[in-house]
């Protein structure tokens, strides 16, 4: 019985020793508690930051993706324009060696291809 009496004795002594030895100063001046605490805040800061960047990520992933987007819409729309572009190009200098053969048949004695004169306004 005694035996159980000290082995209880020395569990609290030891469990008391361990509070205090939690609470006195390391050689640095901060304490165990204090690390922890501190230990715990750099973890918060540092899930926050990887928030922060993995959010900040994604949102330059976007961009580019919006960017990429615009820049295929310009190309579709440019490509179109310039079609269009080279078909009234086209379509004008038919229009112009037709009027050109117009003139020259005229010129020859072609009556049938020559212009309509013009009507005169009526007043």
């Amino acid at each position: 019985m005694a035996r159980t009496i000290f082995t209880i004795v020395g569990a609290v002594a030891l469990l008391a020793g361990t509070q205090a030895a939690a609470l006195a100063p390391l050689p640095d001046g901060t304490t165990s508690e204090e690390r922890a605490n501190t230990a715990r805040l750099n973890a918060e800061q540092r899930a926050r930051g990887e928030a922060e960047q993995a959010a900040y990520e994604q949102s330059l992933a976007a961009n580019a993706q919006q960017e990429a987007n615009s820049q295929a819409v310009f190309a579709e729309e440019t490509a179109a324009y310039e079609a269009e572009k080279a078909r009234v190009a086209a379509m004008s200098a038919e229009e112009r060696i037709q009027w050109e053969a117009d003139v020259a048949a005229c010129k020859a004695g072609d009556t049938t291809r020559c212009a309509k004169p013009a009507v005169p306004p009526q007043p």
